[in-house]
């Protein structure tokens, strides 16, 4: 079972900002594991956790532990709604969605039918209404003010392309890694028009570090690759930046080159060798030597 609770607002700079929370549970999680947890991201970083092992909803960053972030009541009152879960989603399949316009739930499959009436007869519909318009927002904002020293930094993809082919088909990778903040399309081009039906995305991924590293490949002509380039668009980058992949250089024409060295100095000498034994006959046989320019012989 798998829920998304999401809401976005708008900086004093233009900015957008989302406050996301992510709630699983399992049925058989396997030993040592959490059958259920919830974990909250504000602009894709984790900020709070609660999972049914600890119990509690516990901080995640040095900002929602500081004097003032929230109120004394926040972690406890937190902590109840956590264990009071909801069923929004079902063995990874859309399972119930809220519309907050039409103030209409939506059961994806006949197993929500269930869940959809009790909702609607015990007023949910309402709740969430204004917990996504007033609530959702306020505390985002809130959020955002004490954690904008580490929230509004921006950190550069390093982007990387190369190819592998393999049974006639040209496989191109574009690697982005080491960004932040979390948003970021990455998506290939060929001729100037963004494909997107042939890609295929390996997700937005967290690092060690609170950065996170994404990729994108697509399957090409061996011959067309020229023709394809990586676009990546950050808040970090001024504007869009495009990545060709480069082919790899030939090593036929160094090692080419490299044999002609080598026999050139065989040649060389093997001439020069010559020439001595020559000389050194000569001298054996008590040839003399040719007259020096100033007149002078030696013998």
């Amino acid at each position: 079972m798998l829920g998304l609770l999401l809401c976005a607002v708008c900086g004093a700079a233009g900015e957008l900002h989302s406050l996301r929370y992510f709630v699983t549970a399992m049925t058989d999680p396997g030993p040592g594991l959490p059958w259920f947890f919830e974990v909250g991201y504000v602009d894709g970083e984790i900020f709070v956790h609660y999972d049914s092992t600890t119990r509690r909803f516990v901080p995640r960053t040095e900002w929602m532990k500081a004097a003032g972030a929230v109120d004394p009541e926040y972690w406890d009152r937190n902590t109840r709604i956590a264990q009071s879960y909801e069923q929004v989603a079902y063995d990874g399949r859309d399972f119930i969605a809220f519309d907050k316009d039409t103030m209409m739930f939506t059961a994806a499959v006949p197993e929500a039918d269930p869940t959809k009436r009790t909702w609607e007869e015990g007023g949910d519909a309402v709740r969430n209404k204004l917990y996504l318009e007033e609530a959702c927002p306020q505390w985002l904002r809130r959020y955002v003010k004490h954690g904008k020293a580490e929230l509004g930094r921006t950190e550069q993809p390093e982007v990387r392309v190369w190819g592998k082919e393999a049974d006639g088909i040209l496989t191109l990778s574009c690697r982005a890694h080491g960004f932040y903040l979390w948003p970021i399309a990455v998506s290939w081009v060929k001729d100037g028009a963004v494909l997107g039906q042939d890609t295929h995305s390996g997700g937005i991924v967290p690092n060690s570090d609170g950065t996170y590293h994404t990729w994108v490949t697509i399957d090409a002509l061996p011959g067309d690759g020229d023709k394809y380039q990586c676009r990546v668009e950050h808040a970090s980058l001024p504007q869009p930046g495009l990545y060709s992949w480069e082919r790899p250089q030939s090593n036929v024409v160094p090692i080419v080159m490299g044999v002609i060295t080598v026999v050139s100095i065989a040649i060389m000498s093997g001439t020069g060798f010559t020439i001595y034994s020559r000389h050194a006959g000569k001298k054996e046989k008590g040839y003399n030597m040719a007259p020096s320019q100033d007149g002078a012989s030696s013998s």
